[in-house]
């Protein structure tokens, strides 16, 4: 394989790794989103009180006004399109573990990063390595095309 050919391929191999890396940072960010809204659900559990008034999203931007007949009696999605009714405490408990859920997933996934981190390093010192030794190639092929004659310092 030529040093060209080795570059193309190390550089095409760099910028997979590199989308690989900015689709999981996009994933890490979702998951954190999924926290964040699962801490406002928590807060607005532990403070809605039965008989609260509150706006009930009803999709596509649109809410209703609505008041809260039992505050002890809370639907949380469970994943996989389930979800179970719970008391206040248990709702909140489900959410937690909901949250302790999301934090190992995001610690999965940024372990998966830094491995991709460590392999693009090492791709990119495969590439300038590469590329010296084109260069070298490239060099040694000049001065051996002057031949005898050619005007070297030797010569007079």
């Amino acid at each position: 394989m030529s040093g060209r050919q080795e570059l193309q391929q190390l550089s095409q191999q760099l910028e997979e790794v590199e989308g690989e890396i900015e689709g999981l940072q996009a994933t890490v960010e979702s998951i954190r989103e999924e926290q964040n809204e699962a801490d406002e659900a928590i807060e607005a559990i532990e403070t809605l009180e039965s008989g609260s008034t509150v706006q009930v999203p009803l999709g596509g931007g649109a809410y209703v006004r609505a008041e809260v007949a039992d505050i002890d009696e809370v639907i949380v999605e469970l994943g996989a399109d389930y979800a179970a009714e719970f008391e206040q405490e248990g709702a909140i408990d489900a959410l937690e573990s909901k949250q302790e859920n999301l934090e190992d997933r995001i610690e999965e996934v940024t372990e998966q990063i830094s491995e991709l981190e460590a392999e693009s390093a090492q791709l990119e010192q495969q590439a300038q390595q590469a590329q010296q030794q084109a260069m070298q190639q490239q060099m040694q092929q000049m001065g051996g095309q002057g031949g005898p004659g050619a005007g070297g310092p030797d010569e007079q």
